[in-house]
């Protein structure tokens, strides 16, 4: 089953430093040769790589547990031990990685193809010959190797987006992502049919395009757990502008205006921030006659740009894309056509 998970913890050690080698030269014709142990190799280093073709933690969820390679020990005829292999462990783009016990941010994942090291592997140990010494020729220590750094971590994902739909259930989002997108979300006449964040790509024009996200909807009381609670609220935190959906019927249940506050008053209680992002207002299911009475009225009581559109007959998409794309662009200082992967 397809399950999207946005929070785990996993705990990750660096591989342990090979111990050095006592050993002593012994050839023929060579009396007293000496100290020849060689030193241990390095423990291998726990790298994340951020990497865009893993979309969720699940697989974090089954297997908690990274430990890198170990260095090799010391040999005889001062060869060192190998090096242990890094362990590189892919996570998603956004993922935001956390010290467990203190909370601090080691990394923040925001961008495809980063290498970060977050654990460094054990110093190899010297060998005997490190020790000899004009009152000590024939040492017979040698160090241990260095353990490898251990640390518990909590990964949390932050899907990156640039325009991400807020609405309340049944408002019409998953529709509208699968009217300007080639994304295919669950799309049915009952709330909550969008379980987890579904990512769409918005063509404008042949040479611009933008993310679009769809996230579940968000009912009173989500910044408390209610509903799907704020489980998915952090995504927003990525997105740049966000695109409020709203039912401008009324028949699922709740006047436009008063679901626009809702919104806006759970966003707050999560994160102030998010009420400081540029916002549109897309007034959907414009085909019902119910729609078209309360569009003046949801203008005046609200100070945010109204789109009146209908997701499922395409009225109005068009140009509610095109003032998107506008607002995105002119907060991210990007012309169209030169949009950062």
């Amino acid at each position: 089953m397809d399950r999207f998970v946005d929070e785990a913890i996993i705990f990750v050690r660096a591989g342990k430093g090979g111990d050095g080698c006592v050993s002593f030269r012994r050839e023929k014709y060579v009396p007293r040769g000496g100290p020849d142990g060689g030193d241990g190799g390095r423990g291998g280093d726990v790298v994340f790589v951020s990497d865009p073709q893993v979309e969720t933690l699940l697989d974090f969820k089954f297997r908690p547990l990274y430990h890198a390679e170990r260095g090799q020990p010391g040999m005889g005829k001062n060869m060192y031990g190998r090096d242990g292999r890094n362990l590189d462990i892919h996570v998603p783009v956004g993922t935001l990685v956390r010290d467990r016990d203190s909370g601090l941010v080691l990394k923040d994942m925001a961008e495809a193809g980063l290498q970060v090291l977050i654990a460094h592997g054990g110093r190899g140990g010297h060998g005997n010959r490190h020790f000899a010494s004009a009152t000590n020729r024939t040492p017979r220590n040698a160090e241990d190797g260095e353990s490898g750094e251990e640390r518990w971590l909590r990964l949390e994902l932050k899907l990156v987006a640039d325009v991400g739909l807020v609405g309340l259930p049944n408002a019409g989002k998953s529709t509208l992502l699968a009217r300007v997108s080639a994304a295919r979300p669950k799309i049915a006449p009952y709330a909550f049919t969008t379980l987890k964040p579904q990512l769409g790509i918005v063509s404008v024009s042949e040479d611009t395009r933008f993310v679009l996200a769809d996230l579940p909807g968000l009912i009173e009381g989500a910044h408390q757990g209610q509903g799907l609670g704020d489980q998915f609220l952090r995504h927003i935190e990525r997105t740049r502008v966000l695109l409020f959906v709203l039912d401008a019927s009324g028949l699922s249940g709740s006047l436009p205006g008063a679901a626009y506050r809702t919104l806006r008053h759970e966003m707050g209680s999560y994160s102030p921030l998010l009420l400081q992002k540029p916002c549109l207002v897309a007034a959907n299911k414009m085909d019902l006659p119910e729609a078209r009475a309360r569009l003046d009225a949801l203008r005046r009581e609200i100070d945010v740009p109204v789109h009146p559109i209908s997701a499922a007959t395409g009225e109005g998409v068009a140009e509610l894309v095109q003032h998107t794309a506008h607002l995105l662009f002119s907060v991210t200082r990007l012309k169209p056509g030169h949009r950062k992967e």
